[in-house]
């Protein structure tokens, strides 16, 4: 039996045993409240406040700035902090029934043309987003992958989402149809066109025809291969045709395996080969045919080369990853490998045939300095624009590509070319030159409220990497290995090199213009993405 400690007090008779103690005080009750009623515990221990005590920053979205600056804002913020839809076209939340999912509808088709025709994944989901917020849906997140675009509207937190996707099944290189739906989108989002003039405009947009003929791209691609065999230092009116039939032949090769159906990699596969096989001719039988002794082989096939490159894929993959869309980079990046292979292959194929019956292919040009600034500047100016009219750009558009592939041209000639440069390396220089191209791009884009890809695309096409991808496979056809994939390496460095500049470009525009209608660095700081990759 316990004993009663003397100093102890008493307890009370009858009193349970969840009874406190005599002496011990207890923190008093919080008063009944409400559930959404913040506790008072310790700062230490309380749970940080939905809303900062500072406020949330509001950010200004005037209608005078370009809406993708806008759009990409709204984009890289919360949902929940994004501002409701001012003086919508539409009203789909007021009782209209079908507005919503039409909205929805007409928002992935006009994503389905982006996305097909070239545009980053950003540019799309911003595009999408510009759409459905002009229609006033304020609750919406679109998402956009390689092939798969969706949608989700939540009218309110009670309310169940109304969602919808869709695959885009083929991709068309078209880039007067995307100077359309950007100016599509443009009314759009300036409330200035109701929904069903603009399905009827999307529907006009997708029906009208490709603005050049299918032997005049071919005719493109024949000009492309010329201009770039003159630029690596062929020289005479000789390369330049022999290089334009080989790229010809291989487009026409091309269009025959896309008709059977077969799939872009063995089109690839057939069209590297024409070309590669007229050098390997010239080397083999250059001695003998009267007049094509002087001729270079390396400037046939590579001029080939460079109307095959995949670059405009190779740029969407770069700026899709340095923009945090890495699935979509990932998948764009397995694509322009496919293709890089497939031309590899069919150019090896020819090169081992051809050095196995006694080709005279010289690996040791590569070591060679090609420099004659005013033919290769010429040379430049007509490669960006038959690579212009090969992306099916506007005619209005055509002589800025070129020359703004002749500044980009001229860049990398001062900064690398000894004669009247500083001997930069050549990946540096190609890296400044895209830089500004794609500089030179967006300012024009802004200027003109339209997409960027038009003005970059085709003024890259001078720095491609063809003679390095050339040499290199002919390096490993020789068994120089080290050589090889030495100058493979080479290859690779260049092309991220140009696609790195193209974003950087674009980036800095966007960084120091100042935006229209008052902004800023408020708004600058609201859409940027704070992140350290954990």
């Amino acid at each position: 039996m316990s004993q009663r400690h003397p100093e102890e007090p008493e307890q009370p008779a009858g009193g349970s045993e969840f009874t406190p103690p005599l002496g011990v005080e207890l923190p008093k009750p919080e008063p009944r409240g409400s559930a959404f009623t913040r506790p008072k515990t310790s700062p230490q221990l309380s749970h940080p406040a939905f809303t900062p005590p500072e406020g949330i920053p509001v950010v200004s979205l005037s209608k005078e700035a370009p809406w993708p600056d806008r759009m990409r804002t709204m984009l890289r913020m919360p949902l929940g902090e994004r501002p409701a839809p001012e003086q919508p076209t539409a009203q789909p939340e007021a009782g209209t029934g079908p507005a919503v999912p039409r909205v929805l509808d007409l928002t992935l088709r006009i994503g389905e043309l982006l996305l097909a025709g070239g545009e980053g994944a950003e540019d799309v989901e911003a595009a999408m987003l510009g759409v459905a917020h002009a229609y006033g849906l304020g609750r919406v997140e679109p998402t956009v992958t390689f092939t798969l675009l969706s949608i989700s509207y939540q009218p309110s937190l009670v309310d169940p989402p109304a969602t919808a996707n869709r695959t885009v099944r083929r991709r068309a290189t078209d880039y007067t149809r995307l100077a359309a739906v950007f100016r599509l989108i443009n009314d759009i989002t300036a409330a200035d066109l109701t929904l069903e003039d603009a399905y009827r405009r999307l529907a006009l947009i997708r029906r009208n025809r490709h603005p050049y003929s299918g032997w005049l791209l071919t005719a493109a691609a024949g000009m492309l291969a010329g201009a770039a065999s003159l630029l690596v230092g062929g020289g005479g009116p000789v390369v330049f045709a022999v290089a334009a039939l080989g790229a010809m032949m291989g487009d026409r090769l091309a269009w025959l395996c896309a008709g059977r159906g077969l799939p872009e990699f063995y089109q690839f596969v057939a069209a590297a080969m024409p070309a590669a096989a007229l050098g390997v001719l010239i080397a083999r039988f250059g001695h003998v045919l009267p007049g094509t002794s002087s001729l270079q082989a390396s400037s046939v096939i590579t001029g080939g080369l460079f109307a095959l490159i995949p670059g405009r894929a190779l740029v969407a993959a770069v700026q899709d990853g340095l923009t945090g869309f890495y699935i979509t980079a990932s998948a764009r990046l397995l694509e322009v490998m496919y293709l890089f292979t497939g031309i590899v292959i069919g150019v090896t194929l020819i090169l081992y045939a051809g050095v196995s019956l006694g080709a005279e292919l010289d690996p040791d040009q590569a070591l060679r300095v090609y420099e004659n600034p005013p033919l290769q500047l010429v040379a430049a100016m007509v490669l960006s624009l038959a690579f212009a009219v090969l992306l099916q750009c506007e005619r209005g558009v055509l002589a800025i590509a070129a020359l703004n592939g002749g500044v980009a041209w001229t860049v990398y000639a001062a900064l690398h070319q000894e004669s009247i440069g500083i001997g930069m390396s050549p990946v540096a220089a190609t890296a400044v030159a895209a830089g500004l191209v794609g500089l030179f791009g967006q300012m024009l884009a802004r200027y003109r409220f339209a997409s960027a890809l038009p003005y970059v695309t085709a003024a890259i096409g001078p720095l491609l990497p063809g003679s390095a991808t050339y040499y290199g496979l002919l390096g490993l056809t020789r068994g120089h290995l080290d050589q090889g994939f030495a100058s493979l390496t080479k290859a690779a460095a260049l092309a991220l090199a140009v696609a790195i500049g193209v974003n950087l470009g674009g980036e800095v525009a966007r960084l120091f213009l100042r935006l229209p209608g008052g902004a800023d660095q408020a708004r600058r700081r609201a859409a940027a993405k704070r992140t350290r990759g954990f």
